[in-house]
């Protein structure tokens, strides 16, 4: 009876944890269209995320864009410094047939047409790729397109991060982290920073870090997990969401509602 008891426990706990969890997309649906493109968006939203990440950079015209890196040469093929070209050029590149031909003409996107494709009770997580100069633009994107949307921030510079949370105190803001020995230092900081958690890699969470996260009243989240059994271990660990490549599949790999 003992056994029993506790087995249903168990599972009562993972149903609950389960329940919690959110499936991010990462720059959207990306291991089906190209990264970072209103058609991942697009898709991600079809495939039943909970949210959709994507990373933004201000150009040299001061226009917000969704690309990861800092140039355009691996999902374009043209090699362009984001911050050094103008909207005007880098809307001319294709953005979509390096992931698949059908996807052949798609742009990189302006934030706000991403934004545009939010449904009412999905969140929008927005990676800073750039410093704190984009901020004001930021601020006035979101005014003008974002109204009853919800929004995140993230950012790997802690003090980009911390500028983030002041210019949006209504949105949450986690900062982002992969390096042991960084979190190790800035951890404590974060709190006092006013952020309200950290996003991780999946390699640097143990039950270690975890509970140290816990211990502060801070949420954790983790990137950029495709695996199922590595999902479970992190969902063992209270994490509140996981960014993955594959949102409708992993979803149903780890039978999340």
């Amino acid at each position: 009876m003992k056994l029993i008891f506790a087995l249903s426990l168990m599972l009562s706990v993972s149903g609950m944890l389960n329940a919690q969890v959110q499936i991010i997309a990462h720059r959207g649906a990306s291991y089906l269209a190209p990264e970072n493109t209103v058609a991942a968006a697009r898709l991600a939203w079809e495939l039943d995320a909970d949210a959709v990440e994507v990373d933004i950079y201000l150009t040299s015209d001061n226009k917000i864009m969704c690309l990861h890196d800092a140039n355009t040469k691996r999902t374009t093929g043209a090699d362009y410094p984001i911050k050094e070209t103008s909207s005007r050029v880098l809307r001319k590149l294709d953005a979509g047939s390096f992931k698949d031909e059908k996807y052949r003409g798609e742009k990189i996107p302006f934030l706000k047409e991403v934004i545009r494709t939010v449904p009412p009770g999905k969140e929008l997580v927005i990676e800073l790729k750039c410093g704190s100069e984009v901020l004001p633009f930021l601020r006035k994107e979101i005014n003008r397109y974002g109204k009853n949307k919800r929004f995140v921030f993230i950012c790997f510079d802690f003090q980009t991060i911390t500028d983030t949370r002041k210019m949006f105190p209504e949105n949450p803001s986690y900062w982002l982290c992969s390096n042991r020995e960084l979190l190790n230092t800035n951890l404590p900081l974060v709190s006092q920073a006013g952020l309200q958690g950290v996003s991780l890699s999946y390699n640097i969470i143990s039950e270690e870090v975890a509970e140290k996260v816990r211990s502060l009243d801070l949420e954790l989240f983790t990137w950029t997990v495709d695996n199922p059994d590595e999902a479970e271990r992190l969902i063992s660990l209270s994490v509140k969401g996981i960014t993955t490549n594959r949102p409708g599949w992993l979803r149903d790999q780890i039978s999340l509602p």
